[in-house]
């Protein structure tokens, strides 16, 4: 059964002392989610699949750097979301299962470089460069710098999510009708440094060989092919892993497919072997 106490925000102190802000929530062994690009922990509400997962987990939803009520630093680097992540990990007393979507897939994948309190680990579509996919043009992240610069913040994020997310015009109109779509576009700066700081990341397999974390790969079957393609590399490059396709889906099936999301996600955390 769920927790019956509201949600709690709590925070956890980074590597460069940034309080990093997560709300906990249910019951059961815990399970870390870690959002993409153009969100905060609010995203897995959307559908209520952070909901779902409390009736059997101990949720918690943090907030990346920057971003609801988590702390930023004046100087970027990705580096430091990898640290982000690992301290939320460090924070918890038992095992966690790490669950990260898209840009937090990637920062999940790197965490698990600095922490030793996984027991798994669901990774969604890391947005990983392979072959001559690229995941934005020169000519998309200056427009992205040029209209912050003008003070256009919703102009940013909405570039943000139809030239980096590929989002249909109906995902973005369902995303300005929620709750936290203000607080994104106030939160405007994140965008272009981060989605920069993905582009320019290079993922280098054989850091991975020592991580034997079970790990379950997750990925949609009409997702942009750059996101369906950088599923591959991981699981060549991690020793204790697998992939599975949600046919008919695509990069966000916590969304379109809720339902399958969660009973993949749950029966993970169930037997992660």
């Amino acid at each position: 059964m769920a927790d019956p106490t509201p949600p709690e925000m709590e925070t956890a102190t980074s590597a460069d002392g940034t309080e990093i802000a997560f709300e906990r929530m249910g019951s059961g062994p815990p399970l870390v989610l870690v959002h993409g690009g153009a969100c905060d922990h609010r995203f897995w509400d959307l559908s209520e699949v952070r909901s779902a997962f409390g009736e059997h987990c101990t949720v918690y939803a943090m907030d990346c750097r920057g971003l609801g009520e988590s702390g930023d630093a004046a100087d970027y680097e990705l580096e430091r979301e990898f640290e982000d992540v690992a301290a939320v990990v460090d924070s918890i007393d038992d095992p966690v299962t790490l669950c990260g979507h898209s840009s937090g897939a990637l920062l999940s994948l790197e965490a698990a470089l600095r922490t030793d309190n996984l027991r798994g680990l669901v990774l969604y579509e890391p947005p990983i460069s392979v072959g001559d996919h690229e995941l934005v043009s020169d000519e998309v992240l200056e427009e992205m710098k040029r209209l912050l610069d003008d003070g256009e913040n919703e102009e940013v994020l909405v570039l943000f999510l139809e030239r980096v997310a590929q989002s249909s015009p109906e995902e973005i109109d369902a995303q300005r009708s929620a709750p936290d779509w203000q607080d994104l576009v106030d939160a405007a700066h994140v965008w272009p440094r981060s989605v920069q700081a993905v582009a320019e990341y290079e993922f280098d397999a054989a850091r991975f060989a020592t991580v034997t974390t079970p790990t379950v790969l997750l990925s949609g079957s009409e997702s942009p092919p750059l996101l369906r393609d950088a599923t591959v590399p991981v699981d060549d490059a991690l020793p204790n892993s697998r992939i599975v396709t949600f046919d008919g889906q695509g990069h966000e099936a916590m969304l379109t497919a809720p339902d399958r999301f969660v009973d993949e996600v749950l029966a993970f955390v169930s037997d992660p072997n």
